[in-house]
């Protein structure tokens, strides 16, 4: 995800889960890195090309709850709802993509300090984010790590927005291949990054990932200084509930196979194996 001091932020959220009612969760975690262990469970694919509508009144069987609990409407779809402090609603898709595109239909929630999420990321921490910040009326963040490396913060990028992001919704497209990736809104690109520009290739997106989407309070008061400026300033929940809505997702998976299997622990793309 985007705000500085990263690790410490998953830290703290993970803290806060253990004394808050509802837990806050960092969409950015992993239950086993590849890089670390030959152990971790094999990643199912999607292999095809989907579009999920949130408008029914639970979601399809290929999307865990992982944090929080969603409302559905026949016309807006999915509501993430941040109603008091600690809560943080977050989907997280049981398939992976290896290449492909992701293309999101959102309306951003509003309230200051409030993120609004879509989120790639691979088990061993590849990632490439959509964020949206409640009280940011014009512009929209688009990021992106390879392999967890937050030694530095200077990939970020703001891009400048002809509507309220809060006020209707929006298509936010991410394309990923093996030499590039491309964000694009409402169809326009507004940036491309090639993977020689990712530190030669070593901070580029390579891995199989799943989708992950959610809002998050980055302006909770207990947040590090330098994550409560980055979300816009400290999140009054008294001015709540703030909601992010999501009407569809479609995803494409450029590779054809049923899982993908990490050949060795380089955690390049080609080392994984895809499996028929």
């Amino acid at each position: 995800m985007s705000p500085p001091s990263r690790n410490t932020l998953l830290t703290t959220l993970s803290l806060l889960s253990t004394f808050l009612a509802s837990p806050v969760v960092a969409q950015t975690w992993t239950s086993c890195n590849p890089l670390n262990t030959t152990d971790c469970p094999t990643n199912p694919a999607l292999s095809t090309d989907h579009t999920f509508h949130f408008t029914n009144s639970s979601i399809d069987s290929t999307w865990n709850t992982t944090a929080g609990s969603l409302r559905y409407s026949p016309t807006a779809g999915a509501h993430f709802t941040i109603a008091m402090r600690g809560d943080a609603p977050t989907i997280q898709s049981e398939y992976y993509l290896f290449g492909g595109e992701v293309e999101v239909w959102m309306r951003a929630a509003t309230g200051t300090g409030v993120v609004s999420s879509i989120v790639l990321q691979s088990d061993d921490l590849d990632e490439v984010d959509w964020e949206i910040l409640g009280g940011n009326a014009t512009h929209v963040q688009s990021n992106y790590f390879g392999k967890g490396n937050t030694t530095s913060y200077d990939r970020a990028i703001w891009h400048p927005t002809s509507f309220q992001p809060q006020g209707d919704f929006h298509n936010y497209t991410t394309r990923w291949t093996k030499d590039e990736i491309e964000w694009y809104v409402d169809g326009v690109s507004v940036r491309l990054l090639r993977s020689a520009e990712a530190n030669g290739g070593k901070n580029f997106p390579q891995t199989p990932m799943n989708v992950r989407l959610g809002v998050w309070a980055g302006g909770d008061e207990d947040n590090p200084k330098d994550t409560v400026e980055w979300a816009g300033g400290e999140t009054d929940y008294d001015e709540g509930p703030f909601t992010m809505s999501i009407k569809s997702v479609r995803v494409k998976d450029y590779s054809d196979g049923k899982e993908y299997v990490y050949g060795d622990m380089t955690g390049s793309w080609d080392s994984i194996e895809i499996v028929p």
